[in-house]
């Protein structure tokens, strides 16, 4: 049996599935991309799992960092939590517990963290809690703490449509997405989505994730990030070298929204993604690779 040292540093070509504890004891299902001794966390968006990173976090981990990446709760492998707690609030608090974890097996190094919408400011969220001591670098994935309403309901809605009735194949599914998504090419294979797709006793697919994280008592969109007032304030006080990656024909952020995120945290830097969406990494991994690996590498070797 490994200890968690061994897992997370010893220097392997191997991804080695790994169990975090979250914030209440849940379990987190993690994959560890065995490299140097940075770690650099990477947190999905809403209605997403850890596989969605893959491809980064192979390319961290081929440029000598360890990349770690976090089914968050509710979603893909990780625990669906009894009290149904999926609120902003609930996932940083994961998130704190992730990298403190991580901070101790590295001998105090602070980890950096890549996080798209949903894990993007929950991470935010979760530096600020901490005073600013938890991580030493932010990556935000085309979120900011102003959003555009409608894009921001067209995405739960979709998600929303069938998560209780789910698909017959995989197939349909794929043609559900590429209705929703008709400027993405579609995949040649259909392995990549069987990983988002659960298969259910009675044959259908549904997605990975909990229905409670939208429809249950503690959605995700409630908890103290309703706040205007709260967001500006986690956002404003941050003192780490921070990225904003914005999908140019972004759904939920705007270019006026991406200026305002500028203004509020001066020192950040913004690459504007051509071509992408909302789901930059999907839509460009290319030019996401490229802007996040140039900004660790500003960072230090790791």
């Amino acid at each position: 049996m490994t200890t968690d040292m061994d897992e997370m540093r010893v220097s392997s070509d191997s991804v080695v599935p790994h169990e975090f504890s979250g914030a209440h004891g849940n379990r987190l299902n993690a994959s560890i991309y065995r490299g140097g001794a940075k770690p650099v966390l990477f947190f999905h968006g809403g209605g997403q799992t850890r596989h969605a990173w893959d491809n980064a976090a192979r390319a961290v981990q081929a440029a000598g960092y360890t990349a770690i990446a976090v089914d968050l709760r509710g979603h893909g492998d990780s625990e669906w939590v009894a009290d149904q707690r999926y609120a902003f609030d609930d996932y940083a608090a994961d998130i704190d517990a992730v990298a403190r974890k991580v901070q101790e097996t590295f001998g105090g190094q602070r980890p950096v963290s890549v996080g798209a919408s949903l894990g993007g400011i929950s991470s935010l969220v979760a530096q600020y809690e901490a005073g600013q001591s938890l991580l030493s670098a932010l990556i935000l994935v085309d979120v900011t703490p102003r959003m555009r309403r409608d894009g921001v309901d067209r995405i739960l809605g979709f998600m929303s449509d069938r998560m209780q009735d789910g698909f017959g194949s995989l197939q349909e599914a794929a043609d559900t997405i590429a209705a929703y998504l008709p400027n993405r090419g579609r995949p040649k294979s259909l392995d990549g989505l069987s990983k988002n797709l659960r298969l259910g006793e009675d044959g259908r697919y549904r997605w990975h994730w909990d229905p409670a994280f939208i429809s249950g008592p503690h959605p995700v969109n409630s908890g103290k990030l309703r706040s205007d007032e709260y967001r500006f304030a986690a956002t404003r006080a941050l003192t780490i070298p921070t990225l904003l990656v914005r999908g140019r024909q972004s759904e939920l952020v705007s270019e006026e929204h991406a200026e305002e995120f500028l203004e509020l945290v001066p020192h950040a830097r913004l690459t504007d993604v051509s071509g992408a969406g909302h789901m930059v990494a999907g839509d460009r991994n290319d030019i996401f690779l490229q802007a996040i690996m140039e900004f660790l590498d500003g960072l230090g070797a790791g």
